[in-house]
């Protein structure tokens, strides 16, 4: 009975911990505030996961002397990323959005979704953006075919270059900036290239390096 007693007040805990902050939307909520507050407005916002979250974390000058806002949080699909758009991209009135979104998606982080609804969520933040005066710029899914953490997962390789044939041909039809970072860090088989990643999904910190070249052409086509 009380050990009954004891697992039913630990999903209590466990709830109301979700409750307060379902899937770490509140990890930028001080950082956001304060931007707001001294109207400190970056010239660009990186939406993400945890692809975007480690690059602010290894490259913070890139962002710092750019005035680039690095927004990603680990773990997030693209549909985690549309529910916080506006607070961690609209509400702090940059020029241009980088959204790069769906490797956890293929990973069924949070539940198995079609390909296209990946696409569509993407769709959904550039729509977004569009209203609210903000230039979105389209990243590839970076390469990845296997997840550390989810090894059951088959055929993510050509998921991945499937969901990125429809962002790239969706950018196309809208005249967006198209940032291809697959086609230069995959290997012949669709992976992540070995000396760029230790575990194939995620990349190491001077891999950003060159995602960096790629994304400031990006950038400059479109924040004059």
């Amino acid at each position: 009975m009380k050990k009954t007693a004891f697992i039913i007040l630990l999903l209590i805990m466990t709830i109301s911990g979700y409750s307060q902050d379902w899937f770490r939307f509140n990890d930028y909520k001080a950082d956001n505030e304060r931007i707001i507050a001294n109207k400190e407005f970056p010239e660009v916002v990186f939406m993400g996961n945890s692809i975007t979250e480690n690059w602010a974390f290894f490259h913070p000058e890139f962002f710092a002397t750019h005035n680039y806002l690095g927004r990603g949080i680990g773990g997030q699909t693209s549909a985690h990323m549309v529910v916080r758009f506006k607070t961690d991209v609209i509400d702090l009135h940059p020029k241009a959005v980088v959204i790069m979104a769906g490797t956890n998606d293929v990973a069924h982080n949070d539940f198995w979704v079609e390909p296209q609804q990946v696409v569509n969520n993407v769709i959904s933040m550039c729509t977004l953006a569009q209203a609210n005066g903000i230039v979105p710029i389209i990243s590839s899914i970076p390469p990845c075919a296997s997840f550390v953490w989810r090894p059951e997962i088959e055929n993510a390789a050509q998921t991945i270059v499937e969901i990125n044939k429809c962002l790239k041909s969706y950018a196309e039809s809208e005249g967006f900036v198209y940032v291809d970072y697959h086609t230069i860090l995959a290997d012949e088989h669709n992976a992540f290239q070995a000396s760029l990643s230790k575990d194939g999904c995620h990349p190491d910190p001077d891999t950003y390096y060159i995602m960096e070249e790629l994304v400031l052409q990006a950038i400059k086509e479109v924040v004059k």
